[in-house]
């Protein structure tokens, strides 16, 4: 299904970030289409299609927001890695015309929540405390699994599995599972492994020590304090990221990550 209404969205405090916008909206003048224009910091839902200019952490916000009416994105990366998007500076023209051809697919991507807060990539929670490693204890469905002793725990999507979670020693998952990863972080045992579990699980991570303040990020972008413990679930909405018809994950994983590529020697 071809889109009638876009958005482009741009992240201000990108350098070109400007640059960029000016030279997508120009490109869909051509064609005819009157973009609405949005900045990062203050998303609106106009439309049935947004064009996403920026890092990963601009993508991420951007699909969290329009996860909620589900409105696909589609990134333009300006950032380092740009793991969650489709095209780049040199490449928009062709990646444009694509789009309007219908030339695409939307790919439903799993959240978690908790409270009024979600997450595309995970949520992490480590102590207040930077200098201490904390003790947590994990239940699943109300059941208690284990201890842990660690810097902290991330519980992530298969998006993020790709993210901290890899950085921390987790599994790569494809896009298309439905599970999550536990990881747990610098844990002081040699016992401790990530955990896959089905997306359908409820994950509860219990402080042990409740003097102690424990915090949580979501993607990275958004924090909250706890004290007893919290809840981690399902999300009830999807992102939906368009990715142009002929993108391959495990392309991309050699690609952004140089994945299984041998070192050149230098002999």
């Amino acid at each position: 299904m071809k889109p009638k209404n876009f958005a482009v969205c741009y992240n201000k405090k990108i350098s070109g970030s400007a640059e960029v916008k000016d030279m997508l909206v120009g490109l869909l003048k051509q064609n005819n289409i009157k973009p609405k224009i949005c900045d990062i910091d203050n998303l609106k839902g106009v439309a049935d299609f947004v064009f996403v200019i920026g890092g990963d952490g601009t993508i991420l916000k951007a699909a969290r927001y329009y996860a909620k009416s589900g409105i696909p994105v589609f990134g333009v990366n300006l950032g380092r890695l740009g793991f969650l998007s489709q095209t780049s500076k040199n490449r928009i023209n062709s990646s444009v015309q694509k789009i309007l051809d219908g030339k695409f697919i939307v790919e439903e991507r799993i959240m978690l929540q908790s409270g009024s807060f979600s997450a595309l990539n995970d949520f992490v929670i480590k102590g207040c405390a930077a200098s201490r490693t904390s003790r947590f204890s994990l239940k699943i469905n109300g059941r208690f699994v284990c201890d842990y002793l660690a810097d902290g725990i991330i519980i992530s999507t298969p998006t993020g599995s790709t993210a901290y979670g890899l950085s921390a020693g987790g599994p790569v998952l494809a896009p298309s599972l439905k599970s999550f990863v536990i990881v747990p972080i610098c844990p002081h045992t040699l016992t401790a492994r990530p955990l896959v579990i089905p997306d359908g699980e409820t994950v509860t991570v219990c402080a042990k020590d409740f003097k102690t303040k424990y915090l949580v990020s979501c993607d990275g972008q958004e924090f909250k304090e706890f004290t007893k413990e919290i809840t981690i679930k399902k999300s009830d909405a999807a992102a939906k990221l368009a990715l142009l018809d002929n993108s391959d994950f495990y392309a991309v994983l050699q690609d952004k990550l140089h994945w299984g590529i041998s070192p050149v020697s230098n002999h």
